[in-house]
């Protein structure tokens, strides 16, 4: 079987990004409950909405790939969801505010990745999908980085790489 041809790079992707998604989900829920700010209560809450929709699309790809989720990874997913969502509560507004943005410009790279090795092992129906979901995690990091960048603080943080704009998720996977 060629390198082409071989699921297992997706599959393993798909599974970190379904526990991945678990982990953010329980922790936007906490994250939410701990802002005071009518409109971020209802944002962050979408997100955590987000998170679920994609780990239930993820997961259907899993099922589609005849494959399941890792049971390790899913239980240090959710014991570490559960703890960063009590931690939002203890840590003050900044820290989940970064380490959401953070994580979600991660995110944006695993489905653009995630949507090559669908290509390259044929599974061109899954592709729109996970770009899709892409640029929904890059909605998800522009929000973080904007509240971030909005704190008095922000001047005297490391923030991180800003993600190309949003057309590019597209238009460099017709390139590659």
């Amino acid at each position: 079987m060629s390198q082409q041809s071989d699921p297992q790079p997706l599959i393993a992707i798909l599974q970190l990004a379904y526990s991945g998604e678990l982990a953010a989900a329980y922790a936007y829920r906490g994250h939410w409950h701990s802002v005071n700010d009518a409109d971020e209560r209802t944002r962050i809450q979408e997100i955590e909405n987000e998170e679920w929709h994609h780990r239930q699309l993820v997961g259907e790809m899993l099922s589609s790939l005849d494959s399941k989720p890792n049971a390790f990874r899913e239980t240090r997913a959710a014991i570490l969801g559960r703890i960063l969502s009590v931690l939002c509560h203890l840590s003050g507004w900044l820290a989940p505010m970064y380490g959401a943005g953070k994580l979600e410009s991660r995110n944006i790279r695993e489905y653009e990745t995630a949507a090559r090795y669908a290509r390259n092992c044929g599974r061109d129906d899954l592709v729109d999908c996970l770009l899709t979901m892409a640029e929904v995690e890059w909605e998800h990091e522009h929000y973080f980085r904007a509240r971030v960048l909005g704190h008095r603080w922000a001047k005297r943080l490391p923030i991180w790489p800003q993600p190309p704009a949003k057309e590019t998720i597209r238009k460099s996977f017709a390139h590659s």
